[in-house]
Parts: structure tokens; C-alpha cells; sequence
């Protein structure tokens, strides 16, 4: 039997982020064999992730990241099942390391194939599921692509957030960074009034129809005043329309305007936990 020391033992943890005995046992088994403890170790990730398969992963990190150009974002988040797991460093690295793999990929199955520290992505996710001992998945992911991108996180990394605009002129990096920081704010539903789903407009104008009913108000006046009140939602819930929240005398359509007078916010993304 071949004998495990302890610089073996450190060697298999810096490796695959083991704990110190799981790593000891592993060796032992594979009789210090290291390919054999890692590929124990694995299988051990991949009971551990069958038997929490049906748990809740809602806690987690949210991360934005930006190509160098600027000209394309991904937003993704590495969820979890509690806040005190989210709020690791390792994990949050992790998380991390993870966004810079996926900028190179346009859809999360793509990106759970692709390679990260000579296994998959996806291997790697069921792997850390046996090192914390949590659920350990990918929750969402969003690509991005535009003349100018930019991204926000906010504080705890619990919201991420990417903006595209129509130029990369002077001053669009910040405000870039001011839409996203609107858009992780305010959450709005949509671009603009196009992008707002059908349903949601339906929804909203029979919410307003009640509203007058209730107050009084003649049948026959509803429909028309329900689509005035149409348009206060528009002005609240979508991002262009929105009162920039530095500067509420103006629209966010308005400020990007005052950074460049053909500048444009043409696509964001916004992904919260919690």
C-alpha cells in the first residue's frame, strides 16, 4: 500500500478543492494513484448531486462580464442552495472564472460543454457539488451583443445586469455602466414599449379597467382611460422611458442622448437571485 502524506493530501485538495479527508480517503482508495482519487472524488460529486437533485438552488452569485473590445457581454449566475455558500470567496471566484468561459459561447448548453480545467463546465458543477455538498448549477444565461456593451453587479452580487448601446462614442462606457445600474434598480419589463409582451399589455389595461369600474367611472370612458394608464406603465416599466435614477427631470432615452445626440439603448439583460 502506498504511502499518503500529507503534501499528497495538500497536492489533491489545491487540485480539485476537496476537503482534507475526503481527499486522504480518496488517495487511500486509489492507493495514491491521483487520476484514480480525482475520478473517485467525482463520482463522489455525482451522488451527492443526484441525491439533491430535487433541492432549491435560488441563493448564488450573479456575475456580468465584457469582452475586451466591449463589443459583446454574458451574464450568468452560479446558484446554490444557501446565502452562506453565495457569499464564499472560493465560490464567488469560482463564479467568476466560470463568466470568462462562458463569453466565448452563445448558449448555456454550448457553454456547459466547453472545457474549464480539463473536464467540462458541467463537470465541473457536479464536481463542486460534492465539494460543498450543496446544488451546484448554472440558473441563467444571457449573451449579448452590441456596437457598446457594458455591465453592472451590484453589492452581494445578487443582481447582474449588461446594456447595449448603438455607438462606441466618447463617454459610452459610462453610461453604459448608468443604464445597467438603472436597469439592476429599477427592473424594468422591457426595452421599450414594443418589447412588452402582448399579455402583459392585455393584463395591465383589464387591471386599470377594474380600478375605474370600481371608482365609478361610465363603462363607455374605460377603454380610454385604461390606455392612459397604459401609458403611465409604459413610462415606469420599461427601461428608455424610465426617470434616470440620477437625474429624474429625465428620461434614460434623454441622458444617453445628452452623452451623444445619436446614441441609443438598444438591448439589456437583467439577472437577479433571491
Amino acid at each position: 500500500m502506498a504511502k499518503i502524506t500529507a503534501a499528497d493530501v495538500n497536492k489533491l485538495r489545491k487540485m480539485t478543492g476537496s476537503g482534507m479527508m475526503d481527499c486522504k480517503k480518496a488517495l487511500v482508495e486509489a492507493d495514491g494513484d491521483f487520476d484514480q482519487a480525482i475520478e473517485i472524488l467525482r463520482k463522489k460529486g455525482q451522488k451527492v448531486a443526484a441525491n439533491r437533485a430535487d433541492r432549491d438552488s435560488s441563493e448564488g452569485a450573479a456575475i456580468a462580464k465584457v469582452n475586451s473590445d466591449k463589443s459583446s457581454g454574458v451574464v450568468i449566475s452560479l446558484n446554490c442552495e444557501t446565502d452562506f455558500v453565495a457569499k464564499n470567496d472560493t465560490f464567488v471566484a469560482l463564479a467568476n472564472e466560470l463568466a470568462e468561459v462562458a463569453l466565448g459561447y452563445d448558449s448555456k448548453d454550448a457553454f456547459l460543454g466547453a472545457s474549464f480545467s480539463g473536464i467540462t463546465v458541467a463537470e465541473k458543477l457536479t464536481e463542486q457539488t460534492g465539494v460543498i455538498g450543496e446544488k451546484i448549477e448554472i440558473g441563467s444565461f444571457e449573451k449579448l451583443n452590441a456596437p457598446f456593451v457594458g455591465s453592472y453587479i451590484h453589492a452581494g452580487n445578487k443582481i447582474a445586469t449588461l446594456v447595449g448601446l448603438s455607438a462606441a462614442v466618447d463617454g459610452a462606457e459610462q453610461a453604459a455602466k448608468d443604464v445597467a445600474m438603472q436597469a439592476a434598480a429599477m427592473n424594468p419589463v422591457a426595452l421599450n414599449e414594443e418589447g412588452v409582451d402582448q399579455g402583459v399589455i392585455d393584463k395591465e389595461i383589464e387591471i386599470a379597467k377594474d380600478q375605474l369600474r370600481q371608482e365609478g367611472k361610465p363603462e363607455a370612458m374605460l377603454e380610454n382611460i385604461a390606455k392612459g394608464k397604459l401609458k403611465r406603465f409604459f413610462k415606469d416599466n420599461t427601461l428608455v422611458n424610465q426617470a434616470f435614477i440620477k437625474d429624474s427631470k429625465q428620461s434614460v432615452a434623454d441622458y444617453v442622448k445628452s452623452v451623444d445626440a445619436g446614441l441609443e439603448v438598444v438591448s439589456f439583460s437583467r439577472v437577479a437571485l433571491g
